[in-house]
């Protein structure tokens, strides 16, 4: 899974790279701009965007399905003034300024920070319609890939992505694959008024943070044998899952907050919102964060009842599931949900095995 980076290799080449930084640093500070620079990439936390995230455009999307890419881009052109609405990404990337914002006010010179990167298939001539966009709507993305109806996966490594977000399911499971950590996101079907000074995320528990172990021993086998192996491995720690390297870098952030005193005002609130009962197979979760340092703000135990009420009180920027039955729910009552297609659940709907189609 995507880590937290770190320096280059080899030194020689570690040494040329702060020196070309440093000039292109020298070089963007001297420019006149009240927009603050991009932080290095090796020190930053990257979360990379698909338009179709970031801003509505279900109806650019008709055009291009119904009457092909060439009037699409004609479409684009055609109205490149028009700023397009916001999408599902789009509280979560103001709410990454605002913690940033926070961080530059305690570390002026620091690079720890949310790096935003619009990742998207788009040709280049639909460029000038999104700049547009988010120049209008104040975003800090200044670092864009197009790939002109190609597949963009392939170059998340080398922005060093720790969070790709996007509303193609196929381009969201092609990144799993290579060990990024990514998620399918989905517009609520009504507006929630989110915090505008506190980034708040919530993640499912297995085959979100955690593998699918446990999981598979549910489906295959039922609760009673599920509690049974949970007892049993109490003090193992789960394997990992593929958002567990987004949580940690959330917890690299948090603690740059706790450093000068900030806990209790810190920008960043995580919840752990999971289906599993806190008395028959909650310990070995919460060891299993304690095993890898890191900690969850909020920890709720639901033992199988709806995550939407819960999750409607919490109003998190972005939730984190592996099963689509909890999306839909959450979904229903206002919380942007983002869907990890990850693991044993992938099979599943509302605890059916969904058939598969013959060839």
């Amino acid at each position: 899974m995507s880590e937290i980076k770190t320096g280059g290799p080899v030194a020689n080449e570690k040494n040329a790279e702060e020196k070309d930084w440093a000039a292109a640093k020298a070089a963007f500070e001297n420019l006149k701009s009240n927009k603050p620079r991009p932080p290095k990439p090796q020190y930053a936390v990257t979360i990379a965007v698909s338009s179709r995230t970031l801003f509505n455009m279900v109806e650019e999307k008709k055009i291009f399905q119904e009457q092909g890419v060439e009037k699409y881009v004609t479409h684009q052109q055609e109205h490149e003034s028009e700023p397009l609405k916001p999408g599902a990404a789009f509280p979560f990337v103001k709410a990454l300024m605002n913690v940033n914002a926070r961080l530059r006010e305690l570390y002026p010179d620091g690079e720890e920070l949310f790096d935003i990167v619009l990742m998207t298939n788009n040709h280049a001539q639909v460029g000038v319609r999104l700049i547009n966009s988010i120049n209008h709507y104040d975003l800090t993305i200044e670092r864009f890939c197009m790939t002109g109806g190609k597949s963009p996966i392939g170059y998340l490594k080398a922005y060093m992505t720790n969070l790709y977000l996007s509303a193609d399911s196929e381009k969201v499971t092609e990144a799993i694959g290579e060990g990024i950590a990514a998620a399918t996101m989905f517009m609520p079907n009504t507006e929630t008024e989110l915090s505008s000074t506190q980034l708040r995320v919530a993640f499912d528990g297995d085959a979100v943070l955690f593998s699918d172990e446990s999981e598979i021993i549910v489906k295959e086998h039922g609760l009673d044998t599920f509690f049974e192996h949970e007892k049993k491995f109490e003090n193992k720690p789960l394997a990992q899952g593929p958002l567990k390297c987004f949580l940690e870098a959330l917890g690299k952030l948090q603690r740059k907050f706790y450093a000068k005193n900030e806990r209790l005002n810190c920008p960043i609130r995580t919840y752990l919102v999971t289906a599993r009962s806190a008395a028959s197979s909650g310990a070995r979760v919460l060891k299993t964060l304690r095993s890898w340092g890191l900690e969850i703000d909020e920890a709720l135990f639901l033992a199988g009842a709806p995550k939407g009420p819960l999750l409607q009180k919490i109003k998190p920027h972005i939730f984190f599931d592996d099963q689509m039955f909890h999306i839909e729910g959450a979904k229903e009552l206002g919380t942007i949900s983002a869907h990890v297609p990850y693991g044993i659940g992938q099979k599943y709907h509302k605890g059916k095995l969904i058939q598969q189609k013959k060839e």
